[in-house]
């Protein structure tokens, strides 16, 4: 930072400690100030989608990682027993089908989700830095600004000997009023503009994704009901009809009679 940049940020810290104790009156733009409320929700907003974004895509990720050394374990452990039997064949359907799912994230969701999803999620972040840079800036000069109209008016209240001084003071706040009002009008104009964007600009991502979670739930269906056919029709109706829990819970005694499992 140069001397001069320094003095200057100096002489700021010292203005916003004379607000603070009521020396310097603060100026209060009560539009800019609604403007930023809004724009610091859309901000936080975006940030925690683009976070939960991401979350949601390595979720799709470790369940389908889990799912295919799940379906592994399944089918190595029918096929240990019988390669031959119904169960087998339909935990090797299983797994063939669970591959082709986690391909298939790979392929028709990871790259898709990070175009039309992650990316314009990304990019409208990667705005905010630029915005929060001119809000920032608008602040110092609003610093300046305040400072130059205090010192005008206590050499109003109380003249100084050399006439010169309040002239070029006066001046001073002229040009200071000049270019905070530059900035600050340009942000209470535009900052609107931005927020009256957010529908249109994430409406194709949102709709992407609906699209997509759709594509998948049918692939994921229709891969995993053709793993059906291995089972009895029999095994559907009793599923249908609260059975199975039934038939589980009576496999589960009969190893609870077994004295390797009854020892304490």
């Amino acid at each position: 930072m140069s001397w001069s940049g320094f003095k200057k940020s100096m002489n700021r810290a010292g203005t916003t400690l004379l607000q603070k104790t009521g020396q310097i009156e603060r100026t209060v733009d009560q539009d800019f100030a609604g403007e930023e409320s809004k724009y610091r929700v859309f901000e936080k907003e975006c940030q925690v989608l683009q976070k939960d974004g991401k979350a949601y895509l390595d979720a799709m990720r470790a369940m389908s990682a889990a799912q295919l050394r799940l379906a592994e374990t399944i089918d190595t452990f029918y096929g240990a027993s019988d390669r031959t039997s119904e169960g087998a064949m339909a935990a090797h359907a299983y797994k063939r089908s669970v591959e082709e799912l986690d391909s298939g994230i790979g392929r028709e969701l990871d790259a898709p989700y990070r175009a039309t999803i992650l990316d314009p999620l990304g990019k409208m972040n990667s705005y905010f830095p630029v915005i929060n840079e001119h809000i920032s800036k608008r602040n110092k000069k609003l610093l300046d600004y305040d400072a130059a109209r205090s010192k005008v008016r206590k050499m109003t209240e109380k003249p100084s000997d050399d006439p010169t001084k309040l002239p070029k003071a006066q001046q001073e706040l002229d040009e200071a009023k000049e270019v905070f009002e530059l900035l600050n009008d340009q942000l209470v104009k535009e900052i609107p503009i931005l927020l009256e964007q957010r529908v249109p600009y994430f409406d194709p991502s949102f709709e992407a994704m609906i699209r997509m979670q759709c594509k998948f739930a049918e692939e994921g269906y229709e891969k995993l009901s053709g793993v059906q056919r291995y089972f009895e029709d029999s095994v559907r109706d009793d599923y249908a009809a609260g059975q199975l829990d039934a038939q589980v819970e009576g496999v589960l005694q009969e190893m609870r009679e077994l004295s390797i499992c009854g020892a304490s």
